[in-house]
Formats: C-alpha cells, structure tokens, sequence
C-alpha cells in the first residue's frame, strides 16, 4: 500500500482519475489520450507546486518516508564493493550503525552510517535507527582505522536521536558522543558528512563532524524533533508543526544560517521516488567533495575544519 501524507491528497486524487480514464478506455476501446494527457499535466503542474512550498513539518514528514532509501542502499547503489566491519572491541556490534571500507570509482572511502529498518522486525533490530554508546565507539574505532590507512571518511546520518534508554547512559552515551566530537574535530583525513535523513540531536552530531556538511533537499537537522520540542514548550505533540517552523531545521534554513556546506536536490516528490537517481546524484557529489579535499594539505584541511565549527553560532556586538 502507497502511503500519502495529507498535503500529497491532490496528487493522489489526480492518479486515480487518470487510472479510471485509462480503463475506461481500455474497456470501451476509447481514445481518451487528449483527457489524458490533459490530467497528466494538471498532475506534473500541481506535483511542482506542491513540492516547491514544502513546510518544515511537511520536509520532516518526507524524511520518516518508509520507502526512502537508508544507508546500506546508498552503500549497495555508489559502491563498487564494500567490506562491512563490526564491533566496538569493548562491548558488542550496535546494529543501528554500519561500517565499512567501500569502493566509489576505483577510491578506497570508509563508509559510516545509522541504519534503520524497512519493516517491524527489521526497525527492532536496528533499534529504530538510534545508536547506543558501542555504536559510537565502533564508528570511531572505524575512523581511526581510515587515519591509519589514509583514507576518507564518509558519514550518511539518518536518526531520530542516540538510543535514550538507562543502560545507554549508563555505559556512557554523552562520553561517547563527545569524544566522537573530539576526535572527528582532528582527524588527519578528509571527512565528508552527509544528512540523508532525520538529523536529531547529538545522535546525529556524533558522526557528523565533517570538512563538507550537506544535507539532502528534504532531510532535516536540529538539537531536538518537533514532537518533542513541542512537548517540552506545550506540554503536547499537537503543536508539532509550529516547532518545525521555529526550530528553522530545513536544507534550506541550515545553509542561510551556514551551518551547512550545500543542499543536494532530490527528485521531485523525496529521494524514495528514485533511489537509483537520489544515489547517483549523492555519488557525483562525493565525487567532486572528495576531488577537492584531496587536493589540499591535510593539516590546512584539519584546521579549516576546527574554524568551521568555532565560528558557528559566533556573534559580534559593537
């Protein structure tokens, strides 16, 4: 079953009257191309302009999509191979982030990302995309490794936040995160990072300190969800909507307030419309971050990162 968020009802409404005009026409032996093609480019111009004024809740909405492609679907689509590596060395394998070496064109990249599932049992075994400490620790021990060969880390973030649970915290949860923060801030390789998705909080931010930050056209990334900023400031989920608007958490809002590098375009209606194109679109643009980052001395790349993320949030008053 197709699922159709609210403000996509036109969009639904329109293919089935182009459906029923189709069997209409195959049933009675009917030309009807002329109606056709006329409600088809009702669809296309009501499609434009629908997805050309997405509100912050409405982007949020199209980031949670099911079918939207996750981590090791990018991985399958922009890799030539990939060796998927396990465990933190400390405590167990946190199946809610993957890694690995992979090859992208003939570059050895290692490749970082949360996962999450495309069923029930599946999301279960992910723990729904929300990583515990040891998962953290694994993407760093992974991070190290990349140093020690000399090769380029790449992170794709899709989470609704770092697993919230006691026994998360009690094994260290914010120690984890910040030492991540830490150690990504000198990391002596290129690091690209890359929003695919949900981008909550510090289960976010802790694989996504990067010398380029781009976020996918209709992902979104803040300190906190709108359910739950919602909660905190109205005491109820209903106000969801207003707190995505507030917490300014688009593509877009994120590049004008430069806590981004870039925007990367989906295809039209979210990246789950065409995995292959949103990967292919993805890949060109790894590419070409990669080329650039290559080219420069790494410790002029480190320090441009540590001034990157200094400066964020810096404001000078006369």
């Amino acid at each position: 079953m197709k699922i159709t968020f609210d403000f996509e009802k036109p969009l639904a409404e329109l293919q089935q009257q182009i459906e029923k005009v189709k069997q209409v026409e195959e049933k009675n032996n009917l030309d009807m191309s002329a109606t056709i093609a006329e409600l088809q480019e009702k669809f296309d111009t009501t499609q434009k302009e629908i997805y050309a004024n997405l509100t912050g809740w409405q982007k949020v909405q199209i980031s949670r999509h099911p079918e939207r492609p996750y981590t090791l679907q990018y991985i399958e689509l922009m890799c030539d191979d990939f060796i998927e590596l396990h465990g933190d060395r400390t405590v167990g394998d946190d199946k809610a982030i993957v890694g690995g070496f992979g090859s992208i064109n003939g570059q050895t990249v290692m490749m970082i990302g949360h996962q999450k599932g495309k069923n029930t049992k599946e999301r279960q075994y992910r723990n729904f995309g929300m990583p515990n400490p040891e998962g953290y620790r694994k993407a760093l021990r992974l991070m190290k490794m990349a140093e020690k060969f000399n090769k380029p880390v790449i992170t794709l973030i899709d989470t609704p936040g770092a697993f919230p649970g006691l026994e998360a915290e009690e094994r260290g949860q914010g120690e984890a995160i910040a030492r991540n923060l830490l150690e990504m801030s000198v990391l002596k390789v290129p690091i690209i990072c890359v929003i695919i998705g949900e981008g909550a909080s510090g289960g976010a931010l802790g694989i996504g300190i990067g010398d380029k930050v781009m976020m996918l056209e209709n992902s979104w990334y803040s300190v906190i969800s709108p359910e739950n900023c919602s909660t905190i400031l109205w005491k109820t989920w209903e106000n969801k909507e207003r707190a995505a608007e507030v917490l300014k958490l688009t593509s877009t809002e994120m590049l004008k307030n430069k806590l981004i590098d870039g925007i990367i375009k989906e295809p039209l209606g979210g990246a789950h419309q065409d995995p292959v194109a949103m990967a292919s679109t993805l890949k060109k643009q790894l590419l070409k971050d990669l080329k650039t980052l290559k080219e420069k001395n790494i410790d002029e790349v480190v320090n441009e990162r540590i001034e990157k993320f200094c400066s964020m949030g810096v404001v000078v008053e006369d």
